[in-house]
């Protein structure tokens, strides 16, 4: 029960740390989204075998971080939660690929690494780059720039009901949790043959939430239609932070800067 609660306060505290009033939390959602699809783009696009190329890009998620006075370690904590998928995805690939790429005096690494590395590179990158733009805008905000960039708007009303949802779920599963919890003597009614009932419970218990909340919407005059906090104008700050971050994406990704700087150390030393 702890847990539930626990991961739904922090899914909520994500989203409320996108009601700040610094310059970040201003900007247009869609120059941010546009701006973070890019980044993204950037990032997935290297080769498998490249890792220092890769490196420059923190610098996007750092400089977001201190913009919008984001807490590191709670952005880090979230980043931590897909590093084991990452793992799961490239830990054979040191097996499969034993070529050797790099020679560091007597010791030769081997493709498979330097993928392998890489994988969880790129997943921490693109999963910060997400986190950080919730945080910094919100997802109610993300979905209606969504639409104003074109999503149809019955898919981006899905994604708003379904973010919304996700924390009723939440409350329902902690009540269904908590009332087996004092149910239960010891380990009697907590093993896995208790799972089934617990979610055919959950399942109804959402079900019945699901129509009350449908039939409470449609009372209050909801058409599909979203109402905004405030409105958005896409003017010269967002063409600004657009267009800077992706002419930089583009040059980190046209040029290994990290390669540049070793030739350029290399060749100033005697």
């Amino acid at each position: 029960m702890n847990a539930i609660d626990g991961t739904f306060l922090d899914f909520k505290g994500l989203d409320q740390l996108a009601g700040g009033d610094r310059a970040i939390h201003r900007l247009d959602p869609r120059a941010k989204i546009l701006a973070t699809a890019v980044y993204l783009v950037a990032v997935v696009s290297f080769d498998r075998h490249e890792l220092a190329a890769l490196l420059p890009f923190f610098i996007f998620p750092a400089v977001m971080i201190a913009l919008g006075a984001l807490p590191v370690l709670f952005i880090v904590k979230k980043v931590a939660i897909i590093i084991p998928f990452a793992v799961m995805i490239g830990m054979l690939n040191p097996w499969f690929d034993r070529e050797v790429v790099i020679q560091i005096g007597s010791w030769g690494v081997t493709g498979g690494w330097v993928s392998f590395a890489s994988i969880i590179v790129r997943a921490v990158l693109t999963a910060a780059a997400a986190l950080i733009l919730v945080a910094v805008t919100g997802f109610p905000a993300i979905c209606m720039a969504l639409e104003r960039l074109g999503m149809p708007q019955a898919f981006a009303v899905q994604l708003l009901v379904l973010y919304r949802y996700i924390f009723v779920l939440g409350e329902e599963a902690s009540r269904v949790s908590r009332a087996r919890e004092l149910r239960s003597f010891g380990r009697q009614g907590r093993g896995m043959a208790s799972y089934g009932p617990l979610l055919g419970h959950l399942l109804l218990r959402t079900w019945l939430r699901a129509e009350r909340i449908h039939m409470a919407m449609l009372a209050r005059g909801f058409n599909g239609q979203f109402h905004p906090r405030q409105s958005c104008r896409f003017g010269g700050p967002e063409v600004a932070f657009l267009l800077g971050w992706s002419a930089l994406f583009i040059v980190l990704r046209l040029e290994n800067l990290p390669h540049l700087l070793g030739s350029l150390v290399l060749g100033m030393l005697p």
